[in-house]
């Protein structure tokens, strides 16, 4: 019975969102808010676009987790670790989403590099496995591509490709990752407030945009809200600094599905001034 509750609730899930709820977190645009920024960038933020890693400062790693509508077999886990090095900054990342008898996990490496002062150029190459009880298991690779263009100081613009010619699963190769395709912009008007918005066109899927702003109240405290229009979900959060702490406390609502709590937890390792 339990086994048949879930799969009516993918079934629901399957009608009504407009994306790819289960390999994506449902708060995805808090988690890389500051993809399309300089000030407000951080070791998440490649995961948006892998161009953005160029913009990290210093060696950091975080852990990003949430319980998708509540539901204990939907629950994702993610985490990102990068490092600043003079030939480029390099990146890994893990996705996990799923529960013991469905599990979608993804591995992924990320290079990226400052093409002088105004472009910022970025590669991610990802393993993509799925784990279901009683059928084994499939995998695929894939790669994305990803650019940042700095207009002015204050207003940057990128595009990002995620799997663009197509990894399949399994040994039939009959199911197919969907291509990706975004567009990006932020405007940063201060170092407190950065507002950013992004299209995005996922295959034989509408449009989507996710649109947000963060603003720093104090140093030590920043919030962040936003909206995506594929779902018709809201998301919001508080993010609290302590030394080389940062803590998120997120949620996100959608109006057939209802809550998805979460955590954010980000360590700088070292600080870098340059």
């Amino acid at each position: 019975m339990r086994n048949v509750v879930i799969l009516l609730n993918l079934i629901c899930f399957a009608l009504v969102a407009q994306s790819q709820l289960l390999r994506r977190p449902v708060a995805a645009p808090y988690v890389s808010l500051g993809a399309y920024s300089i000030l407000h960038a951080d070791v998440f933020s490649y995961t948006s676009n892998p161009a953005s890693l160029a913009q990290l400062k210093n060696v950091a790693a975080g852990i990003y987790t949430e319980r998708k509508f509540l539901l204990r077999e939907l629950s994702h886990y993610q985490a990102a670790a990068g490092i600043k090095t003079s030939s480029g900054n390099f990146g890994l990342n893990m996705t996990n989403s799923g529960y013991s008898d469905y599990n979608e996990t993804k591995l992924g490496f990320a290079y990226s590099r400052k093409l002088g002062n105004k472009l910022d150029a970025g590669a991610r190459f990802n393993y993509n496995a799925i784990r279901i009880a009683g059928y084994g298991n499939a995998s695929a690779i894939s790669f994305e591509l990803g650019a940042v263009s700095h207009l002015t100081e204050k207003l940057h613009a990128g595009i990002h490709m995620n799997n663009p010619i197509g990894g399949k699963f399994g040994k039939g190769q009959q199911e197919k990752l969907p291509s990706v395709y975004t567009l990006g912009l932020g405007y940063e008007a201060s170092d407190k407030f950065f507002v950013s918005a992004e299209i995005i066109k996922e295959e034989n899927q509408s449009v989507n945009v996710n649109a947000g702003f963060q603003y720093k109240v104090i140093p030590q405290l920043l919030a962040r809200v936003g909206l995506s229009s594929g779902t018709t979900s809201g998301w919001a959060g508080v993010g609290l600094f302590w030394k080389s702490f940062r803590l998120d406390i997120t949620t996100s609502y959608h109006p057939q599905l209802g809550i998805t709590p979460g955590v954010l937890v980000i360590f700088n390792f070292k600080e870098n001034n340059q």
